[in-house]
């Protein structure tokens, strides 16, 4: 399909081979076999690329899987990466580093009488690796004849005057650090297509540059937590105390205490895995306050705390990664000024890169599939038509039910932003009766404020890297770039610390002859914290070669 440097077309083309990406694609071979469909993906395989908690709602993995496969439940596959369901769901306020109080009757209450807290529960969901789930996905899409190209980074997408999209280009490959034509260099070639469905996952880069030249507008900025996750070996004994059909999700310790210390919205997840393993991770939303701020050194206290601390004692770190949520919701989902769709014209945008992500439930893993379900169908919907393809989109959004999921969550992390999480998430009981509140970018809300718990650093990212498995060719140019390096230095430094060599994840960032600069993009997991959390707004993240970037295998 793509080769040499001949212009290359498809009829729909699909960029990120997530699970939203791979249902549309699937979905449209399910209903339209003959149709031409093109996905392309960053990642060098499937799944390499997708990390998530995951809780899975069944509603929408099973429409797609019985549309193509009506027998699909006896399949060993089937058994392997929907084998954990929710039996035990276990929701907890830490109120300091030993105890534990149970926060399931105040939610199951909350689901008797309706109100939005009820959400919060996960029983007969399926709790997946992610990874595993688009690996089987994409098995399914290839089977249907989709033809899924791994190892293709797409930097632009090709506009016309009124908005619609012609054309995305692919990243140039074979240059060295400077810039320069290697003997191996190849120009990024252009794919055109009749449709372009954008699932590249949060902060997507076509999605947000498409967002801004086709004029999309959202209610209120985007708002992001970042997430940590290691999956654990541990022993027979300690998986089988924790039980495989049980999902842990922690408030308070170590990132919420009230009064007396730091105040910041998010909380810890432990979630079973394959036999034996167990996933924990924490996830803090991104408008935290504090300088000195590590995410990974919450979830270090929090694996310290005693309740955790039985079920992975003495295991072995297996896999670890990185990566942003979008949680906005509502009002940060990009729409059309005049027509209201998500999108424009021939272009859909699905998931994570629309911020179809409710965070009363914690996930927007659903969603994420069952808008693909619905861009497939607005595809074959439109053919006579690509240009209302979005319009439909949106419509068929609305009438499945995900439009008005994605609004019943409408105030809760805005309250949360505005107030805090002691008064916030209070508040956010209310609803549909609450105003839409202005809250500030995640960049900036930081502050010249101490993490009081933590001081200084002690996680190991040389081990959290290595566990990701995170590869790019050393003689490429940096996919990341501070933009004004004198903000860095007569700003940021003397006001905050540069605070990027703190919160990186990976360790892709370093002083080095007084200057902060992005010394090991190599080590890089593609979460973008560093864009979206810089103080100064002063980083970006550009799209490396193909191929490259975290290999997670379980995440």
């Amino acid at each position: 399909m793509i080769s040499g440097n001949d212009l290359n077309r498809t009829s729909v083309l699909v960029v990120g081979a997530g699970p939203a990406g791979l249902a549309a694609a699937i979905q449209l071979k399910a209903l339209k076999s003959n149709v031409d469909v093109v996905v392309i993906d960053k990642a060098p395989a499937a799944g390499n690329h997708n990390l998530s908690g995951a809780v899975l709602e069944p509603r929408w993995i099973h429409e797609l899987l019985d549309a193509i496969d009506s027998e699909w439940r006896e399949t060993d596959r089937a058994k392997k990466v929907l084998q954990n369901v929710v039996s035990h769901d276990d929701i907890k306020f830490m109120p300091c580093g030993k105890m534990t109080v149970s926060m399931l009757p105040i939610i199951k209450l909350a689901k008797l009488f309706r109100l939005n807290f009820g959400q919060m529960l996960h029983t007969d969901d399926y709790v997946v690796s992610i990874s595993e789930l688009t690996a089987w996905l994409n098995e399914m899409a290839e089977k249907a004849g989709v033809e899924v190209l791994h190892g293709f980074s797409a930097e632009d997408i090709i506009v016309d005057e009124n908005g619609a999209a012609t054309g995305v280009k692919l990243v140039d490959q074979g240059l060295d650090r400077e810039g320069n034509k290697q003997q191996n260099y190849q120009p990024g070639e252009v794919i055109e297509a009749d449709f372009f469905v954008l699932a590249e996952g949060c902060c997507g880069l076509l999605s947000e540059k498409f967002i801004e030249k086709a004029g999309l507008k959202r209610q209120s900025p985007q708002l992001y937590s970042v997430g940590i996750k290691e999956l654990f070996s541990v022993s027979e004994q300690q998986f089988e105390e924790f039980t495989s059909g049980r999902v842990v999700h922690a408030m308070g310790w170590p990132i919420w205490r009230p009064v007396i210390g730091p105040n910041m919205f998010g909380g810890g997840i432990m979630y079973p895995g394959d036999k034996n393993h167990i996933c924990v991770g924490m996830i803090v939303g991104a408008d935290w306050k504090y300088c000195d701020f590590n995410p990974q050194d919450a979830l270090t206290r929090f694996k310290e705390h005693k309740f955790v601390q039985k079920f992975i004692e003495g295991g072995t770190l297996a896999e670890a990664g990185a990566k942003m949520i979008p949680e906005g919701g509502w009002y940060a989902i990009p729409r059309d000024p005049q027509s209201n769709a998500v999108g424009k014209h021939n272009v859909m945008i699905l998931g994570d890169s629309a911020g179809f992500v409710n965070m009363l439930k914690i996930k927007g893993l659903h969603n994420a599939i069952g808008s693909g379900i619905q861009a497939a169908e607005a595809i074959v919907d439109s053919f006579d038509n690509s240009n209302a393809a979005a319009g439909r989109y949106t419509e068929l959004l609305e009438k499945c039910g995900i439009m008005a999921e994605m609004h019943s969550a409408a105030n809760f992390r805005h309250s949360v932003a505005r107030f805090g999480p002691l008064v916030g998430m209070p508040v956010s009981v209310l609803g549909g009766l609450l105003p839409r509140w202005n809250v500030e970018p995640d960049f900036e809300a930081m502050q010249q404020r101490k993490y009081v718990l933590n001081p200084g650093t002690d996680y190991d990212k040389d081990t959290f890297t290595a566990m990701a498995q995170t590869m790019h060719r050393e003689e490429e140019p940096s996919h990341l770039s501070i933009l004004d390096e004198s903000i860095c230095l007569d700003k940021c430094t003397p006001t905050f610390g540069r605070p990027c060599i703190t919160f990186c994840p990976a360790g892709v960032y370093e002083t080095i002859q007084d200057e902060v600069t992005p010394a090991n993009p190599s080590n890089c997991v593609h979460c973008k914290t560093c864009q979206i959390k810089c103080p100064y707004d002063n980083i970006r993240w550009t799209v490396p070669e193909g191929g490259e970037g975290p290999r997670y295998g379980r995440m």
